[in-house]
């Protein structure tokens, strides 16, 4: 039986405990958290949205919730294990050797919002989220009936991390180094600069959220998740078949800085945009990518006008999911720039 609670974000939230065991990363009894949106007297649509989070990340972002609510979806957001809602003190935050391990969390809320709304769902993903999904659903597609079959009707990725960034050595030699430390000594933290721009840039801009659970400067990253990160980006780049349509987001233009100043309000000051215009083809079927100008790394959490441009792209694309149908097949690569004709 499932027990919703009150969450932390107020009125029309709850959670859901998922228990996953014991952890096979060797921490302990671990969970997952599914949180839904569903405001009172409000008659609960069939379809679905269930969202995904990133690194240093967790579901807080109540505008997204309401806006998906506005265009006639339930609303549900997954907290993974060791992240956010679902961490304990025993556990290293975000940490995973295998990516694959986020299947048994997804797998189940999958399962539960499919029974709770009896229709289709759209998975959304932000960021390393990004990443998860599409290689979850390259392995649900291989089973019997496809993800189509699970109900799944297409997904939006919210500048996803499709390939490490930086210079290209630490995409090569990097990489060999990142593969031996990360089967040696897992738990090890990589030596980095900890810039704290990009979260500074946020609370800047008037978005809250919880600090323990994202931190300014983000989490450490430890060699053994860095290592199943870039085995997932192999993947990728080895190209995937997620057997719905999906729609990519992202920002115009990337830039680092040592130090927060409002230019970095602008861009992607996380993810190299190149990399995401690159690799977003390995997705298979229909594939639409749409820059969005000024827009920060997620997206979503943009200035007001950049904001607006994504949340216009996003329902032109709803429109069109819509009218298309999922079960439609269509291998194909669509640019545009956020304003143009669909």
């Amino acid at each position: 039986m499932t027990t919703w609670q009150p969450d932390i974000l107020g009125d029309g939230y709850q959670q859901l405990v998922l228990p996953l065991g014991t952890d096979p990363d060797g921490e302990g009894e671990i969970t997952a958290t599914l949180v839904r949106y569903q405001p009172a007297g409000d008659e609960a649509p069939r379809r679905a949205v269930l969202y995904v989070h990133g690194f240093t990340d967790y579901f807080f972002q109540q505008h997204l919730a309401e806006h998906f609510a506005s265009q006639g979806y339930r609303f549900f957001a997954l907290d993974l294990r060791k992240c956010g809602r679902s961490r304990t003190e025993n556990h290293t935050p975000h940490f995973v050797t295998d990516l694959a391990y986020y299947d048994a969390e997804l797998d189940e809320a999958l399962r539960l919002v499919r029974a709770e709304t009896g229709g289709d769902v759209l998975l959304v993903a932000h960021s390393t989220g990004g990443l998860v999904l599409p290689l979850w659903l390259d392995r649900l597609n291989r089973r019997p009936g496809g993800t189509a079959g699970r109900g799944i009707s297409g997904v939006v990725l919210n500048s996803p991390w499709f390939d490490l960034q930086g210079p290209a050595y630490l995409r090569n030699v990097g990489t060999v180094a990142i593969d031996v430390l990360g089967r040696l000594r897992p738990k090890n933290v990589i030596p980095a600069q900890k810039l704290d721009t990009y979260g500074v840039s946020l609370r800047t801009g008037g978005w809250s959220y919880d600090l323990d659970w994202k931190p300014l400067a983000g989490f450490p990253l430890t060699f053994g998740w860095l290592r199943a990160v870039r085995r997932g980006h192999a993947q990728l780049h080895r190209g995937l078949d997620i057997g719905v349509p999906s729609l990519i987001l992202r920002s115009t233009a990337s830039r680092s800085a040592p130090e927060y100043d409002p230019a970095i309000d602008t861009v992607d000051a996380v993810l190299d945009v190149r990399q995401i215009a690159r690799w977003a083809g390995c997705l298979g079927d229909r594939t639409t990518i749409v820059p969005i100008d000024g827009a920060r790394h997620d997206v979503f959490l943009s200035t007001p006008g950049p904001l607006d441009s994504a949340f216009r792209e996003l329902d032109r694309w709803l429109d069109g999911l819509d009218n298309h149908g999922s079960s439609t097949r269509n291998s194909s690569v669509q640019t545009r720039t956020a304003g143009d004709p669909a």
